[in-house]
């Protein structure tokens, strides 16, 4: 699939008509949705995903810099050319300052960790597939981190969620697409998820991270998606005053790996 929307037979957008514009049912039989589903977006109801956003735009004919622009207003970085970006950038560098002892790790768009703070990752190898939280993930390789079931078959179905929007997004990943298809090779819930087409977008999580100094420590794990570098940020904290939060200052300054 080529990064540039491609010229498609079918309705011409710019025929000229009483009423200017698309109507609705045409674009939504270009791009082999229902109208039902055009007129949701229309009314501002629900997010189309980086997919549906290129086969929008090959529908419409959208030159590239429209594309992008459609992109940037659904909060979806546009398919680039070669592999996903895998540098931490300064606008990066500096959130990990400011973030100062709150615990963070930062991975690119495949899930690979680039470089955290503090706590975050201190189980995490040191270079290729171990460095991969998608790998860890489902092949029972998560180290010290735990979470109960019905969190931990969220937290893999959102991960499939996210890296088939990646895998769309960088086409040309061989890295990317070699990790996919080991995946699918040496676990089955991965395999059956990306078949399955999962959609499960990120919720509040939660994480037990066995220290080898403080024990057991229970945090919340956020994640936010960077835009710089198409990057993401996976934030720990504790409730205040809670035990978990002091066992947390136990560990502060004790790891660093700017990547």
């Amino acid at each position: 699939m080529s990064g540039r929307p491609r010229r498609r037979t079918g309705f011409d957008p710019f025929t000229r008509r009483r009423t200017p514009g698309v109507r609705r049912d045409e674009l939504a039989a270009a791009a082999g949705v229902s109208a039902e589903y055009i007129k949701r977006l229309e009314q501002g109801q629900g997010r189309p995903s980086a997919g549906m956003l290129y086969v929008l735009a090959r529908a419409l004919r959208l030159s590239r810099p429209e594309y992008e622009y459609l992109c940037s207003l659904a909060g979806h970085v546009p398919p680039g050319a070669g592999r996903s970006p895998r540098q931490v950038g300064p606008g990066t560098r500096r959130l990990l300052d400011r973030l100062g002892d709150t615990p963070v790790c930062v991975n690119d768009a495949a899930w690979t960790v680039l470089a955290w703070e503090k706590l975050g990752c201190t189980s995490i190898g040191s270079h290729g597939r171990d460095r991969n939280m998608a790998w860890r993930a489902f092949t029972g390789n998560q180290g010290r981190t735990t979470r109960t079931f019905e969190r931990e078959v969220r937290f893999q179905s959102s991960i499939v969620t996210d890296l088939r929007a990646t895998a769309l997004r960088y086409p040309d990943d061989d890295w990317l697409r070699d990790l996919v298809t080991d995946l699918q090779a040496v676990s089955e819930t991965f395999a059956d998820l990306w078949q399955a087409h999962v959609d499960t977008r990120y919720q509040d999580d939660q994480v037990t991270i066995r220290h080898p100094d403080a024990g057991d420590i229970t945090v919340d794990y956020d994640i936010m998606t960077i835009h710089e570098g198409d990057l993401r940020a996976v934030v720990f904290t504790a409730e205040t005053g809670s035990a978990d939060a002091a066992r947390l200052a136990v560990t502060q300054g004790r790891h660093s790996d700017r990547g």
